[in-house]
């Protein structure tokens, strides 16, 4: 009897503890400015409408702990809808930031995915696992001036491809200028390239598309909310065009 009392106790304490926690979270957070986060809806031509977000956490003056997250899911490539034949592929990962110098910022992380698009090509099973995401992000946000650099190398780390079938692994990056013509409207280029790098039954590496164009920014003076148009020339295609659309905020 005494045992169950304890044990009905100590379930008690810790249900309490539990509750002093997350009832005090709010007031905590507010009080810490440690903490960032971005969040955007984008939508393009090749992957369709994905939801992205990217966080940070500093643990001294100039590093900080990031984690980021990318709900590819719908999208389109030779296979079809991303939400169906991508196996509603996600990312996520974590990584770290430094600031070498005012209003320059460069975050390695390395991050993993979900679904069946480099594991099999997507023709296998939707799994947690999919793929290896190390990638590299190089931030600009000066006074009058705009830009990053994203690389990123996608990975499977799984065998999933049935017979004949395929793995596939790629090489993504892009780099945009700008220049902020008002603290509410920016404008500059955007380049942005898509490689398939191979795979186990890929004898060579082909481009997926070569997007070249302007991109115009519009941006809340206090900083927060922004919307991005980027449109353009797709390289590869020849004479087909590109658009990418983001709105998001930052807190």
């Amino acid at each position: 009897m005494k045992n169950r009392f304890t044990k009905v106790l100590a379930k008690a304490s810790a249900l309490v503890a539990l509750c002093l926690v997350l009832i005090s979270a709010p007031a905590l957070a507010q009080d810490d400015s440690r903490f960032s986060m971005d969040v955007t809806l984008n939508s393009d031509t090749f992957f369709g409408f994905y939801p992205f977000f990217a966080g940070s956490y500093s643990v001294s003056s100039n590093v900080d702990f990031t984690f980021y997250g990318i709900l590819w899911s719908g999208g389109n490539n030779s296979a079809g809808a991303g939400g169906g034949p991508w196996g509603n592929w996600t990312e996520f990962g974590v990584g770290i930031g430094l600031e070498p110098a005012e209003g320059l910022s460069i975050s390695p992380q390395i991050g993993i995915t979900g679904g069946n698009l480099l594991s099999s090509g997507t023709n296998g099973p939707s799994i947690f696992g999919d793929g290896i995401v190390p990638n590299l992000t190089i931030g600009l946000d000066k006074a009058k001036t705009e830009g990053e650099i994203y690389l990123g190398y996608y990975a499977p780390l799984r065998n999933e491809a049935p017979a004949n079938g395929t793995t596939l692994s790629y090489l993504h990056y892009w780099a945009n200028f700008g220049v902020k013509a008002s603290d509410f409207f920016s404008v500059g280029a955007h380049y942005e390239h898509l490689i398939n790098t191979g795979g186990s039954n890929v004898s060579s590496s082909s481009d997926v598309y070569q997007w070249l164009g302007p991109y115009i920014q519009f941006s809340k003076p206090t900083g927060g909310a922004f919307a991005r148009l980027s449109f353009g020339t797709d390289l590869v295609a020849g004479s087909d065009s590109f658009f990418k659309v983001t709105t998001g905020f930052s807190f």
